[in-house]
């Protein structure tokens, strides 16, 4: 079982890598292949395409077999990525990688789906765990390995990495493992699956650009939000009625099923934030370089892995399961509670410590998201049950990171004004002009404005968070003990 599984998590940390290793790139990319003005999609065509395909292909391994799904999703993402690797301009770039954000959507809803159905829930634990690990080791992993290939080889080594790993995964899939192949016939729920793409798409518009390209309040920003209201609206309606829907309603019956999706979404949001935001304090208060200042969140990703690790075991060990998205949830309003202490006079070191407790609470509720999820949905919907839970933690993030980071600008710009004056505080927070490397260099009296502005800025944004958590802590006391699942469904 080990073999196979392997393959599965190349899969998984391929996906979860890209959208990470690209990061530290992106300057040596705009400097070769121009566009300044349009580097920002270099991200958001993957994000785009990532998040509007993954309950699509859950649904399609349901329909016509999960691990062709999952091994044309690997060879799609592939393509993507030599693709990438060979653009000559950034429009070029910008395509190739929403092409491997198409192949990267069916990578972890594949795994996840295949997982479900070939492992029993009461023995998936120890392997959900593995799942758990690789999220905080992508996340350190991503920015260290984009600057190492980057200064050492070609920016273009970013894309040209996935192509071996992808060929072993494929490899270990294709002959490791072994599911019954069931052909469904039905027609695909094509009205769902536009509806669908097209929410999605003007949500993470309207998270991308809200308060940064566009102002909030813009009919640009409008328009996103009423178009993505109107047809997620609609694809509820069209989901009731369709044959075999892109995401069946009959799995939010489950009270489990539909409680995990929202404490799911809302860790979605405060892990994204939190992960976003902490590194702007430790550059600019704590005068830590980049690579610095991500190590100094070393004890946050420490303290996921972890909770994730010991979570799965226990849960393999008795079956027994409620305990810990409260446990999670509780820990969690603790370590974002905790944060709040962070200010412009915190020791570097207290403040690298103090993220560990946020980063227990976030392994332990996205584990047992995971697992309540796998558990409460049938066989035949498990593709979908894992394409819901990734998407809605997509999205959670997406919104987090552009609603707590409205926050976040609006409070240090309040700072600024507040000491240094409005025009100063204009041309350093909303012109572009301030960076780690000048505020050093600042007189002290502007330096300690700006520490101080940043801090605030923070604790705005963990404030948002810490209104998230409590809300995650208290559906989490809903959830019922159900037995787990102790055969496969292979």
């Amino acid at each position: 079982m080990r073999f196979p599984v392997f393959g599965l998590m190349l899969g998984m940390f391929l996906a979860m890598l890209d959208g990470l290793i690209v990061g530290t790139a992106l300057p040596t990319i705009t400097g070769e292949l121009g566009g300044v003005d349009r580097l920002s999609w270099v991200v958001t065509a993957y994000l785009l395409a990532t998040a509007a395909t993954t309950p699509i292909w859950g649904k399609l391994g349901d329909l016509y077999g999960r691990k062709g799904m999952f091994m044309g999703s690997i060879v799609i993402f592939l393509a993507g990525s030599m693709l990438a690797g060979l653009a000559r301009d950034i429009d070029q770039l910008i395509a190739f990688r929403a092409l491997q954000g198409l192949g990267a959507g069916g990578l972890m809803v594949g795994a996840l789906s295949i997982i479900g159905v070939l492992v029993p829930p009461r023995e998936s634990g120890k392997v959900q765990s593995m799942v758990g690990v690789m999220m905080p080791v992508a996340f350190i992993g991503g920015p260290l390995l984009g600057g190492l290939l980057t200064d050492q080889l070609s920016w273009r080594w970013t894309f040209y990495v996935n192509v071996p790993v992808g060929a072993v995964a494929l490899l270990v899939v294709g002959f490791g493992i072994r599911l019954r192949s069931e052909r469904v016939r039905a027609r695909i729920d094509y009205l769902g699956a536009m509806l669908l793409t097209t929410g999605i798409v003007a949500l993470t518009l309207l998270a991308s650009w809200g308060g940064t390209a566009y102002d909030w309040w813009s009919p640009q920003i409008l328009g996103l939000g009423v178009v993505s209201a109107v047809t997620l609206v609609a694809f509820v309606r069209v989901e009731r009625r369709a044959e075999e829907p892109v995401i069946p309603p009959r799995l939010f019956r489950d009270r489990n099923f539909a409680l995990a999706q929202v404490v799911s979404f809302l860790v979605g949001a405060v892990m994204m934030a939190v992960m976003s935001y902490l590194p702007q304090y430790m550059q600019y208060v704590q005068g830590a370089s980049p690579t610095a200042g991500g190590m100094l969140l070393l004890p946050l990703m420490f303290g996921m892995l972890g909770a994730q690790l010991v979570t799965g075991r226990l849960i393999s060990r008795d079956g027994r399961y409620r305990r810990y998205p409260i446990l999670g949830g509780g820990v969690l309003v603790a370590g974002v509670v905790v944060l709040t202490w962070l200010g412009a006079s915190t020791g570097t070191a207290l403040a690298s410590a103090l993220t560990l407790v946020s980063g227990v609470g976030m392994g332990l509720l996205t584990q047992s998201t995971l697992l309540l999820t796998l558990n409460s949905a049938e066989p035949r919907d498990m593709g979908a049950a894992g394409g819901t839970v990734t998407l809605l933690r997509t999205i959670g993030g997406s919104l987090g990171i552009a609603l707590l980071g409205a926050i976040y600008g609006s409070r240090m710009e309040a700072g600024l004004a507040g000491r240094l004056g409005a025009g100063t505080a204009e041309r350093l927070a909303g012109g572009g002009g301030l960076t780690p490397e000048l505020v050093s260099t600042m007189p002290g009296a502007v330096r300690d404005a700006v520490r101080e502005a940043v801090s605030g800025g923070l604790r705005g944004v963990l404030a948002g968070a810490a209104v998230l958590a409590v809300i995650a802590f208290a559906a989490a006391w809903f959830v019922r003990e159900v037995p787990l699942r102790t055969e496969s469904t292979t």
